[in-house]
């Protein structure tokens, strides 16, 4: 799993609008504070917004804002959303997986690739918008049982 500028900046914008939210932001004014390109950032937003994330209003007065609370918004749901899968290979990933020949004779890498998936994905998945914003992140890694 890499992330892209794409989930990057989606995370930067959402960040954005959890500091002002409920409040309707500009597109130029997230660009400015997330350093993301406003024609860009355009079709982020709107990608957020037809997977759920955010709302927005049209007019002079309009912009975004997020849908939900920042509680609400999982920072492993929205990175699924916008890069896929997150195994680091295919033949371990639970919504993308693909066959591979070594299963047959015991590959000793897919219990690594196995345990990556899942360390990643309990990780994001106890993360949410309102987390980041207040800066509550783990500083160790949760054990797994």
């Amino acid at each position: 799993m890499k992330i892209s500028s794409k989930g990057e900046y989606a995370l930067r914008a959402l960040i954005v609008m959890g500091t002002k939210h409920p409040q309707l932001i500009q597109t130029k004014d997230i660009s400015l504070e997330t350093l993301v390109p406003a024609n860009y950032l355009e079709q982020i937003l709107l990608l957020l917004k037809s997977l759920g994330y955010v709302k927005s209003k049209r007019g002079s007065n309009g912009g975004y804002t997020l849908k939900s609370e920042p509680a609400m918004i999982c920072i492993g749901d929205v990175i699924r959303d916008i890069e896929g899968p997150l195994a680091p290979m295919n033949c371990v990933s639970v919504t993308a997986y693909e066959y591979c020949p070594l299963e047959d004779k015991g590959c000793l890498l897919k219990p690594l690739w196995q345990l990556i998936r899942d360390v990643v994905a309990d990780c994001l998945d106890h993360i949410t918008l309102e987390d980041l914003l207040l800066g509550k992140l783990p500083s160790q890694p949760r054990k797994n049982p």
